[in-house]
């Protein structure tokens, strides 16, 4: 087992290296050039500015049993027909129940802004996104190791 994280703009790395550090996890950082991370502990792989790159390289890389931890409902799609766990940055864990509907909303939403309506704004990031984020990885590794 590993964790795969799509890197770019991710609030939760350093919360997933000290979770990862414990349970002696490696980690694979995926991101663009933009991008700099040196944490000490995981690996960095570093990707051209190219539409969809660091998804791409992530997803090249997951395997069976990985967890995977990505914003991104594409990604982390891929990432569960692969046979790996797939959470996003505020503990919602990706699952076959609930990646259909994710991906439909993601759809209408692009709809309506595509049509000029707005969509709802990105929420200001909590202490307890946090919270809920370790909480869910802490379980993922446990019952899955």
């Amino acid at each position: 087992m590993k964790i795969l994280v799509d890197a770019d703009g991710c609030p939760v790395k350093d919360i997933t290296v000290k979770v990862a550090k414990e349970y002696g996890i490696p980690i694979i950082m995926v991101v663009n050039t933009s991008h700099i991370i040196e944490d000490g502990y995981s690996e960095t792989v570093i990707v051209g500015k190219g539409k969809d790159s660091v998804d791409i390289a992530l997803i090249n890389k997951v395997e069976k049993n990985d967890i995977v931890i990505t914003q991104d409902y594409g990604v982390a799609t891929m990432a569960l027909s692969k046979g790996a766990k797939a959470l996003n940055q505020n503990g919602l864990v990706y699952n076959n129940e609930n990646i259909d509907r994710l991906l439909f909303h993601r759809h209408l939403s692009a709809k309506v802004r595509r049509a000029g309506g707005k969509t709802q704004n990105t929420k200001k990031r909590k202490k307890e996104d946090d919270e809920n984020f370790e909480k869910a990885l802490r379980e993922l590794v446990t019952n899955w190791t």
